[in-house]
């Protein structure tokens, strides 16, 4: 049992080995960056799914450069910047950068793998983060969490003053985003240059 699962229900045989395969980050991650490497390697776009796919990887990527820039992991509570409009801005980026490879690659089966992959990884994992930051924060971390989506934003509950900064060497140096961000640089040029 590993320490994302050990605070739940126990469970024997085949539904332990799923419960914990979908709550292990580092497949989850690791299987991410292998559908971006086969969606750019396979992709047929047409002019039309690359200029809706690839935009949206962009944006992704920009999500994610722009929320990595705000936290600093289990020893701060972020809730400006992007966080101010979603809980979990490093997964809606994933989940744009995936949608993006799999529209631009065009072939029948992109966007049904990447649903299920969605499906498959994403609710336990921001099970475990929400369970983890109440642990680690408490209230602080319900009061956010009661105005704060998980993943699609929402600009109602927004505070004014609560913008906060965004730091260029937290998010390339402390989370080490330049090496996501110069991979999906090269997925989008291989991408284009299947066109």
């Amino acid at each position: 049992m590993s320490h994302r699962t050990k605070d739940l229900p126990a469970k024997q045989g085949i539904a332990y080995a799923v419960r914990e395969l979908r709550y292990h980050e580092a497949s989850r991650q690791l299987l991410a960056v292998v559908l971006i490497a086969v969606y750019a390697a396979t992709a047929r776009p047409s002019t039309l799914t690359a200029a809706i796919g690839l935009p949206l990887a962009v944006l992704g990527m920009a999500v994610r450069l722009y929320a990595s820039g705000y936290i600093l992991k289990n020893a701060e509570l972020a809730t400006t910047g992007p966080y101010s409009l979603v809980r979990h801005p490093l997964y809606t980026g994933n989940i744009l950068l995936v949608t993006g490879f799999a529209i631009a690659n065009a072939l029948w089966w992109a966007v049904p793998l990447a649903l299920l992959f969605f499906w498959f990884y994403y609710p336990t994992a921001i099970e475990y983060e929400d369970r983890k930051l109440k642990r680690l924060f408490g209230e602080r971390w319900e009061a956010w969490a009661s105005r704060t989506p998980a993943l699609v934003p929402s600009f109602r509950h927004v505070e004014r003053g609560e913008r906060g900064s965004w730091s260029f060497a937290k998010s390339m140096r402390k989370n080490g985003e330049f090496v996501i961000a110069a991979f999906i640089v090269l997925s989008v040029a291989v991408v284009i240059a299947r066109l």
